[in-house]
């Protein structure tokens, strides 16, 4: 019943969200440090976009860009997972909802957002990144930008992709343009923007196809 309530409450809660990225990153990540602040420059540079940010709720990077949503005057979510060491939700959050299991959480951060943005992070950082590509490349999730922020830390996993998953045969080369690697937040947001616009083209002309067949077999 805990699980269902999870789901039921996260749903009633995003229902009405709106477009939205969610934002991932380390939360030992300290305000200060320049990659907190650009985290935040991300999420505003978003926010002024027009996209409402979703984070974990926690500190480090979740803090940052909740900060960044405050600032840009955007929806700010976070979703707070409780943890043994009592992790807090962190100042910045207008909406928050508290999950006890990861798996429920993991749902909403996917469902609610158009694009998820990665900052440097551990292992919860590249679970999500993974399940993020995971989605797409199984269809589960269509034209879904993921960016991932600081060339420096994700280039070396990039090129492991390239040069044991790829060429060992474990992925496809198309595989490796779901990622868009950057340090600009212009550039992130330009990104998500244009994936966004492809997508609501495709859908027109998808519709429009649709439209056209039922004309011809004589069907409205």
């Amino acid at each position: 019943m805990r699980i269902m309530g999870e789901f039921v409450e996260g749903f009633d809660a995003l229902a009405e969200l709106g477009t939205a990225v969610t934002i991932f990153g380390s939360a030992r990540t300290k305000p200060g440090e320049a990659l907190y602040e650009t985290a935040v420059n991300v999420a505003k540079t978003l926010g002024e976009a027009g996209f409402n940010i979703i984070t974990g709720g926690g500190p480090g990077i979740m803090e940052a860009g909740n900060k960044g949503a405050r600032l840009a005057g955007v929806q700010s979510v976070g979703l707070n997972i409780e943890l043994p060491f009592e992790q807090h939700l962190n100042p910045y959050v207008d909406l928050s909802i508290d999950f006890r299991y990861f798996f429920t959480r993991k749902v909403m951060l996917v469902k609610y957002a158009q694009a998820f943005v990665i900052f440097p992070g551990g292992f919860g950082t590249m679970d999500e990144l993974f399940e993020a590509l995971t989605l797409i490349q199984t269809g589960k999730v269509l034209n879904f930008p993921v960016v991932l922020f600081d060339t420096s830390y994700w280039g070396g996993l990039i090129d492991w992709f390239k040069n044991s998953m790829l060429a060992g045969g474990k992925i496809s080369p198309g595989d490796l343009d779901l990622l868009i690697l950057t340090d600009s937040a212009e550039e992130a947001r330009d990104a998500i923007v244009r994936c966004l616009q492809d997508q609501a083209w495709r859908l027109d002309q998808e519709e429009g196809a649709r439209h056209e067949a039922r004309k011809a077999y004589g069907q409205r």
